[in-house]
């Protein structure tokens, strides 16, 4: 039985008084553990699926993170750019940073990732854009290092 038809017929037998409780079996039952600081950090070597994911799961806490020049650097969301040389820019290295004025791309094990928000240590999110033009980044700069 699908979700959607799961779901109606539930409702309905709380609704006429005879939906019946079922606890859950015990076996097959596992727990996820906590995700650390440590599981956070962006591994760019990864494929970009991997990377896009592992973003999104540690967002907004602990907080996806890599670094730049030692400093940490927290990640926001990101999207694949399969064709970078369609916004006239390179497919960069893993962890390499392509930088215009109003794209930032890093390179993954696959294929590029346009980055969204970026929070370095002690300032406020922005967007990538603006902080690459805030560090006058040129691109080349590998991130994760």
């Amino acid at each position: 039985m699908s979700g959607a038809k799961l779901l109606v017929a539930v409702l309905d037998a709380i609704e006429a008084g005879t939906a019946v409780a079922v606890p859950q079996p015990a076996d097959g039952v596992s727990l996820a553990p906590k995700i650390s600081v440590d599981d956070a950090r962006v591994r760019w070597e990864e494929p970009a699926r991997a990377v896009d994911r592992r973003i999104r799961a540690c967002t907004p806490a602990p907080g996806a993170w890599t670094t730049l020049g030692g400093h940490r650097v927290k990640l926001g969301p990101v999207k694949p750019v399969y064709q970078p040389a369609v916004i006239g820019l390179k497919q960069p290295a893993p962890g390499e940073l392509v930088v215009s004025k109003k794209h930032v791309l890093v390179g993954t094990g696959t294929t590029a990732l346009e980055l969204g928000e970026v929070q370095a240590e002690g300032k406020r999110a922005m967007p990538a854009a603006d902080w690459a033009r805030g560090l006058r980044l040129n691109g080349g700069e590998v991130l994760g290092r």
